[in-house]
């Protein structure tokens, strides 16, 4: 039984009942950007997802990795406008056409791979979706579950908000992130996903915070010595699809695609368990350090979620939004 049984998931009996009855239809070779490179869990989704297309359909598709078509927030926009079929990114970076999604990207909102299925793959995950296609013009049809987004850096071991002060820390340009770490003291520095590496390397910043398995497929062992184990944000990384591009689609390859995003989101959370440990040990290997935070992250906890949380009440929706998270999780809501 895999960890996908307990939420619901769209059966294997169903999606191939409902892919038995599809007629044929004008082949099409869709392009993926990918905002990652090799080896990590956007790879897997988009190569789970092509898989099942290809399995049910006359239609393929093509992964176009590292940044090749765009930066993540980018492709988003060539979404909109129909120019790219398909995009595999970080959810923080569809926060900014999307404000409702940045409930997700709230510090300490999703605290386990179980919350992040809970979440999304309910009606709370189902508002987004339908969200993202008013707001933004794109349709999320699949998510991959990355883990947390530890922190690395090049200069020395982090365990307390005191040890992060001096550091550059490089995030993405979102506000609810960048938020966060001003909350911990530190002015951190947006930077595009595409130019983090050589930011990194040519040591314009000290550091950034990923999952293990992004850390180890950008190979920033190369230019990176010491990572924390912070929880603050779980990254989700959506496979969303141009809606003028699944508009344009028959009704029966509308349902392929979407019959896809689900088979590969149900891939991408087993990748996550069967990978996740194995790519840690190997990153040790390499020469990095791993430590945890003090006091169980008491002190990072209680700075991110007091001055973080209310500052984006508003931009989410208002407060219901996130308490109607916190209580499917079965957490205390807020006031």
């Amino acid at each position: 039984m895999t960890i996908f049984s307990r939420f619901n998931a769209v059966t294997t009996a169903a999606a191939t009942s409902l892919l038995l009855s599809m007629g044929a239809a004008q082949a099409d070779n869709f392009k993926i950007a990918v905002g990652d490179g090799a080896g990590g869990t956007q790879e897997a989704l988009g190569k789970a997802f092509i898989a099942e297309l290809e399995k049910n359909t006359d239609h393929t598709a093509s992964l176009f990795l590292n940044g090749q078509l765009g930066d993540e927030q980018a492709t988003v926009n060539d979404l909109a406008i129909g120019t790219l079929d398909f995009s595999i990114l970080a959810i923080n970076n569809i926060t900014p056409f999307s404000p409702t999604v940045g409930t997700l990207t709230l510090p300490y909102v999703i605290l386990s791979l179980e919350d992040a299925i809970t979440v999304t793959q309910g009606p709370i995950g189902q508002e987004l979706v339908e969200n993202t296609i008013r707001d933004a013009g794109v349709r999320i049809i699949g998510w991959a579950y990355s883990g947390f987004r530890v922190l690395t850096n090049s200069s020395r071991p982090v365990e307390s908000v005191a040890d992060l002060q001096g550091l550059v820390i490089r995030v993405p340009p979102n506000e609810i992130m960048i938020s966060t770490y001003k909350a911990w003291g530190v002015n951190p520095t947006p930077m595009a996903w595409s130019e983090t590496f050589t930011g990194l390397q040519q040591k314009v910043v000290d550091g950034q915070d990923n999952p293990y398995i992004t850390v180890y497929a950008m190979k920033f062992d190369e230019v990176q010595k010491y990572i924390t184990n912070l929880r603050y944000l779980f990254s989700i990384e959506p496979l969303v699809v141009s809606e003028s591009v699944f508009q344009g689609l028959s009704a029966d390859d509308q349902a392929a695609v979407l019959a896809a995003g689900q088979a590969a989101t149900e891939y991408s959370a087993q990748f996550l368990l069967d990978q996740e440990e194995t790519i840690k040990a190997e990153l040790v290997s390499r020469g990095m350090e791993i430590s945890d935070p003090q006091d169980g992250e008491a002190e990072f906890i209680e700075l991110a979620t007091t001055a973080v949380w209310p500052q984006f009440y508003d931009s989410i929706g208002g407060v219901e939004k996130l308490n109607a998270v916190l209580t499917a999780l079965g957490r205390e809501t807020v006031e």
